[in-house]
């Protein structure tokens, strides 16, 4: 059997581990799928170490790969689907990956992706893509039985990159090797902090490509709490979902608390909620108000963390330390050294805003995947690093965010990074200088704005916009794309070039407190 599995695949054979739109896995299901899958990945040659990417959205083969590549040593790229081909085609090479699994829903990026790429197998999930092989047929591939020396396998998620092209992100500690059961000591801890119940049941309704989904669907997954999943988010069918299969916890995002808080009272009023333990929220900025109005509704169980794709989770609050203290974000957990120092690295006191650097006392730390100056570029002398928030501890060392030392912009618990946007704007014949930055937006926490310097002949219209907007749409993810465009005369640049984007976005941060 599959080692971190096991347990349940005894205890509880015939109870869903894993429900989808389409139906449900039992544990035994479960664990024999994915010993059969572990075998089919070592049947293509790949060891410790070697990387899988996984191109689809919520559904059961998404689960059973990375259960299977978890125990057997590989990394698999968690692929943001709505990436255009080019995208993935350089996450494909960059992560050097060996095989490509991918939706058909998505198969007309994947194929054209796959290209020119070193891939020892392509497989469709689901009702086929041309020049790939069907996910039954490569699971039938695999041999019966429990995979030998199964070592701990882990997920490598892709972060925007400030120069233009994302990242892959991995922690010193998870190297290829590292013993199976550190799998379960990991599942532990993340329950323990998280305040996740014995027999919980877990509800996921955003994209488990996102570090955080991941962490709240599959690592509990692996320590016993079945996973209710959809593709998509819906206010109405989470709620009917929570009432009907009893979910304990679940990860939202301040865009689907709003979402949840506009539904029709007879909606909600018929919404129970009574087996729910937590609900967590984090990855976007949120409206105290809106924080407020979801703790009158549910109850003092709606808890806030601190975290990003670098860096996990750093610091927690629960709904009662934040009704006494609005805004913060908790205090570090324990293995989880932050301060906060000022431009010239020293500490600041309580209540002084400064740079956000964290210190693992584990040992553990950030990298950025075949990028060492960019790994140096965040980190200090001592293994200080950071993400680049700016923010103050309290007197008594709770954390509250201020803004952002870099430009990244976090929409719908989606980061986004101006570079890669300006990149391509900057490519339409109209624009001679442009700037991306978030402004506030009450949904989404932000949303992308863009500044243009028109070039002589242009003059600023609904059309020209139009026309920006699906210039962006054209090379990239379309929640990356400008919602709106400001023109302007002359970008603030200074003498060398560099941009003042501050002196543009600040104007609509004006009167709030919390610029991020």
């Amino acid at each position: 059997m599959a080692e971190l599995l096991r347990p349940h695949a005894e205890a509880r054979p015939d109870e869903p581990a894993i429900t989808d739109e389409r139906g449900a896995t039992s544990w035994r299901e479960l664990n024999a799928r994915t010993d059969r899958l572990a075998g089919a990945l070592r049947g293509l040659g790949l060891v410790t170490g070697d990387a899988i990417a996984i191109h689809s959205a919520n559904r059961r083969e998404h689960f059973e790969l990375m259960c299977a590549a978890g125990h057997i040593g590989l990394r698999y790229v968690m692929v943001n689907w709505h990436w255009t081909a080019d995208e993935l085609r350089y996450v494909l090479r960059d992560g050097e990956v060996k095989a490509l699994f991918s939706e058909d829903a998505f198969g007309g990026v994947a194929g054209e992706a796959a290209k020119g790429a070193d891939l020892l197998a392509k497989v469709a999930i689901g009702d086929g893509i041309d020049g790939f092989t069907p996910y039954e047929e490569f699971l039938a591939s695999g041999p019966d039985g429990e995979p030998d020396d199964q070592t701990m396998g882990f997920p490598m998620f892709y972060t925007s990159g400030t120069t233009g092209r994302p990242k892959g992100v991995s922690r010193k500690q998870l190297a290829p090797g590292i013993p199976i059961e550190t799998g379960a000591l990991i599942g532990a801890v993340f329950a323990e902090i998280l305040l996740i119940p014995e027999n919980g049941r877990s509800l996921l309704v955003g994209p488990v490509y996102h570090s955080a989904q991941w962490l709240w669907s599959l690592v509990l997954l692996l320590m016993g709490r079945p996973v209710v999943m959809r593709r998509s988010f819906d206010p109405a069918e989470t709620l009917r979902l929570i009432d009907e299969h009893r979910i304990t916890h679940l990860h939202l995002v301040p865009t689907q608390f709003v979402r949840l808080l506009r539904l029709d009272e007879a909606t909600r009023d018929a919404f129970d909620g009574g087996s729910l333990v937590c609900v967590w929220h984090g990855a976007a900025p949120c409206s105290p108000a809106v924080k407020r109005q979801m703790i009158d509704w549910l109850g003092p169980i709606v808890h806030e963390y601190y975290g990003s794709t670098e860096a996990s989770i750093n610091s927690v609050i629960t709904a009662s330390e934040w009704l006494e203290r609005p805004g913060s974000v908790g205090r570090p957990l324990p293995l989880t050294e932050l301060h906060i120092l000022n431009d010239e690295g020293k500490p600041v006191p309580a209540g002084e805003r400064g740079q956000i650097w964290f210190r693992y006392t584990s040992g553990d730390d950030v990298e950025y995947w075949g990028d060492e100056e960019k790994t140096r570029a965040v980190h200090r002398p001592g293994g200080l690093f950071t993400t680049g928030d700016i923010g103050y501890l309290d007197e008594e060392g709770y954390l509250f965010l201020a803004d952002r030392a870099i430009d990244m912009i976090i929409s719908g618990g989606v980061n986004i990074y101006p570079a890669e946007i300006e990149g391509v704007l900057i490519t339409h014949p109209a624009v001679r200088d442009v700037a991306v930055f978030g402004i506030p937006d009450e949904e989404f926490g932000e949303q992308v704005k863009a500044a243009v310097e028109l070039n002589e002949g242009y003059e600023p219209s609904d059309e020209l916009t139009e026309e920006l907007i699906a210039h962006t749409r054209a090379s990239l993810a379309g929640f990356k794309a400008p919602r709106t465009v400001d023109y302007v005369d002359a970008m603030p640049r200074t003498p060398t070039g560099k941009l003042y984007k501050r002196l543009l976005r600040d104007p609509y941060w004006e009167d709030r407190h919390q610029k991020i």
